[in-house]
């Protein structure tokens, strides 16, 4: 970590965020930021990552520290570096000067923590390490972080509610994740005609963020298995008739994500099959899109994206029968399976450690309906929110060969029909949208979408 410039202005924020939350609760706040976790020996560590809720206050991705709100001031506690480390890690900034940069009224080593918890609230935090440290520290067990009581549900309402519209300063980091991201698949397109396997592209698309000094906000999936929602491998072939589904989003230093996806045949030219298939998700994407706005349900946004799935779907023959009817009992969701985006902001899936508190107004609960389960928001938007909108299409075997399914739709399935779609086996088209007063923006807009601008992109090297 080191100091840099900017250093009014993100202590004039950071000063801003505590003074709103002291507006919300009457009581003090200790948030960790956690620890780095080893790999197989304790010095080789997975890459550390802040916790966000200590991030959205602290602003740096300080390891091993804690902050203390109360009354809208901020106490930090962490330990000097010791000299040793000095030889593996270079220099590392003081603490005073840390407090300084962040706006704390005061600062102290961790073992003074002990002394300023009582009456305090936290939020678990998700290694078991630093869930022990938070318990022992404050002398009381602790929920974990989606299903709190007492003080802490409080804080976790007055943190979400801070959370869920975005600052001036937020805005601004989760533009420059949107634009790296945006490079970084123009890169994989550009890519993919001298690449042999999905790491291939991987690897460009993830060097565009890197030489950016940034990293990657949650694994990148790129695969030839777009059915595969979160697939992991990357050593599968690329071979002409295959698409391509890539979602890769870029992460700030200091925590702030994008999440984008697009799918592009590996020949740079869809087939006839494959661009019928697009055409459908991509009328649902921009559909759904232009109803950003504030007040809008974000459930009726998932229940248009399956509707107009439905209809395509009808108009190419896979499915039979009346719209309403269809996704009343869930037969888009053969092929749409997942809800139609999240949150976004310090977590891809921002604040989903905290559960369906987040992603849910309260009293909501989650639909038990197979087209709804998986909705991860289900919310009134509102201005200064970020949103991701993200149908697709999958040929998923497990769902498409249960016996239960095929008995349930025979009726409204062309099985026949849909035998001839299978060079689709998944494709999903993803942006980021910022809610605003006006409407909507679309902070992810300079990657095309429509299939002839993907193909020219693709096709520049094949």
């Amino acid at each position: 970590m080191t100091i840099t410039e900017g250093d009014d202005l993100l202590t004039n924020i950071l000063h801003q965020r505590r003074q709103k939350l002291a507006r919300l609760i009457n009581f003090p706040v200790i948030l960790w930021s956690g620890r780095s976790i080893p790999r197989n020996y304790p010095a080789l560590t997975y890459p550390f990552r802040a916790s966000s809720h200590f991030l959205y206050f602290a602003g740096l991705p300080l390891e091993n520290a804690a902050i203390r709100l109360e009354s809208g001031k901020l106490e930090l506690f962490l330990d000097e570096a010791p000299a040793s480390s000095t030889l593996w890690h270079g220099e590392m900034p003081k603490r005073a000067e840390i407090a300084e940069l962040i706006g704390a009224d005061a600062a102290f080593p961790m073992a003074e923590l002990k002394g300023r918890t009582t009456n305090a609230a936290t939020i678990a935090l998700q290694d078991s390490w630093t869930q022990l440290q938070q318990s022992q520290i404050l002398d009381r067990p602790l929920a974990p972080p989606n299903s709190p009581t007492g003080i802490d549900l409080e804080l976790t309402q007055a943190i979400i509610s801070l959370r869920l519209s975005h600052d001036a300063a937020s805005l601004a980091e989760l533009r420059q994740a949107a634009a790296v991201t945006v490079e970084a698949h123009k890169a994989g397109m550009a890519a993919t005609g001298n690449a042999q396997i999905e790491a291939g592209v991987r690897a460009a698309m993830e060097s565009v963020i890197i030489s950016e000094k940034m990293t990657y906000a949650y694994p990148s999936i790129v695969t030839v298995h777009g059915e595969v929602l979160h697939s992991e491998h990357y050593h599968n072939a690329l071979q002409t008739g295959d698409l391509l589904l890539a979602d890769v989003g870029a992460e700030t230093s200091t925590g702030w994500a994008a999440d984008v996806t697009r799918t592009w045949p590996v020949s740079g030219k869809f087939s006839p099959t494959q661009r019928a298939i697009y055409d459908v998700v991509l009328a649902a994407h921009d559909a759904c899109i232009d109803k950003v706005s504030p007040g809008v349900e974000y459930q009726d946004i998932h229940l248009l994206a399956a509707r107009i799935m439905a209809e395509g779907l009808i108009d190419l023959g896979i499915l039979r029968g009346n719209v309403e009817d269809l996704v009343e009992m869930d037969a888009h969701a053969l092929f749409f399976v997942h809800g139609i985006g999240h949150l976004i902001g310090l977590d891809v899936h921002d604040m989903e450690d905290l559960g369906d508190l987040a992603g849910y107004e309260e009293g909501r609960t989650r639909s038990s309906r197979f087209g709804l389960g998986f909705l991860r928001l289900n919310r009134v938007l509102r201005s200064g929110m970020l949103v991701s909108i993200e149908p697709g299409f999958y040929q998923v075997p497990a769902i498409l060969n249960n016996s239960e399914n095929r008995a349930k739709y025979k009726d409204f399935v062309k099985w026949e029909k849909l035998e001839k779609f299978a060079d689709v086996r998944g494709i999903r088209i993803e942006d980021d949208i910022l809610v605003i007063n006006e409407g909507r923006e679309v902070l992810t807009g300079k990657l095309p979408t429509k299939a002839p601008e993907i193909e020219e992109l693709v096709a520049v090297n094949t």
